[in-house]
């Protein structure tokens, strides 16, 4: 009996360990910027809405729209697998925006009062840790 309470008391304590530490994109919001000097991008995420700018002087007010629960799951599936501590760290896997290969991107993320950014890397070739969400993140704007 003990050896049955041991195991059930490890896998309902390992359970509810492993769900605290997922991220939770319903309280955060998600800012992908993309720019050279002819093109500007915004997306940003922010509870289950998605708006898009195009305008670098922030002249004209983006129109938010819902973000079907489809593309909110996937969103929701990839933020969770994402390392908010190491984004300042990850290393882009191209050069492209040095000579104008590429426009500049950035992703932010603002969770639990706290700003998480990463480096510059080439706007279609994230770092590999976060690449699905910027490529999800992408096709809202595709869709304007």
């Amino acid at each position: 009996m003990k050896l049955f309470t041991m195991i059930f008391l490890s896998i309902f304590l390992g359970k509810s360990c492993s769900s605290q530490t997922k991220n939770d994109l319903k309280t955060a919001v998600l800012e992908y910027t993309a720019n050279t000097r002819g093109f500007y991008q915004k997306i940003t995420i922010q509870d289950q809405m998605v708006s898009v700018s195009k305008d670098r002087n922030s002249n004209e007010k983006p129109i938010a729209t819902k973000i079907s629960d489809k593309d909110w799951k996937e969103l929701v599936g990839y933020f969770e697998t994402i390392e908010l501590d190491s984004l300042a760290t990850l290393k882009a896997p191209t050069e492209k925006r040095f000579h104008d290969g590429a426009a500049i991107a950035n992703l932010k993320v603002v969770y639990k009062d706290k700003t998480y950014e990463t480096v510059a890397f080439d706007h279609g070739f994230a770092p590999t840790e976060i690449k699905k969400l910027v490529d999800k993140l992408n096709t809202f704007a595709k869709k304007e």
